[in-house]
């Protein structure tokens, strides 16, 4: 772990034990060791990262507006039961590294109107649709696409880079 790395989880851990204490002075001797723990946690538990920011900036408005449409379209759904209602299981081939990419992104699915991330496994994310007439194929592919850019990645397709 690179100094930036330890510093910035060290201000942010530091922060929260401030918030959680309300700012008792006096809670900072048990809290330096909680703090030191914390970070040689989160270094085991979530290694570092690469983050973009111009991704993070294009991510942001993208998620807040797609939890917005896909709840509305969800209680849509559910308050008019005539809307098409085909359930399935999908296969999405993974062109996302290995590792928090492809967590955040199986998380980030469920965004989606009608979809929820099923299972991952080392080839494909598993999502369960509503609606499998509906262009939640095309959707998955920006969503993937959009979490390659904010960790700065390529999308691997059949063993070359796009």
């Amino acid at each position: 772990m690179g100094f930036g790395s330890f510093a910035f989880r060290t201000l942010l851990f530091a922060l929260l034990w401030w918030i959680l204490t309300e700012g008792a002075m006096n809670s900072w001797l048990v809290g330096a060791l909680v703090i030191v723990f914390a970070v040689l946690a989160s270094r085991a538990l979530l290694p570092g990262v690469s983050w973009s920011l111009p991704g993070i900036v294009r991510f942001v408005p993208f998620f807040l507006w797609r939890s917005l449409y896909g709840g509305v379209d969800v209680a849509r759904r559910a308050l008019h039961p005539r809307l098409p209602i085909s359930p399935e299981l999908f296969e999405h081939r993974w062109r996302l590294p290995p590792g928090l990419p492809r967590v955040f992104m199986a998380n980030t699915v469920s965004l989606l109107p009608g979809t929820l991330s099923a299972e991952l496994d080392e080839e494909h994310l598993h999502v369960h649709v509503l609606d499998h007439t509906g262009a939640f194929a095309s959707e998955l592919a920006v969503i993937e696409a959009r979490v390659a850019r904010l960790f700065g990645l390529s999308l691997v397709t059949d063993g070359s880079e796009e």
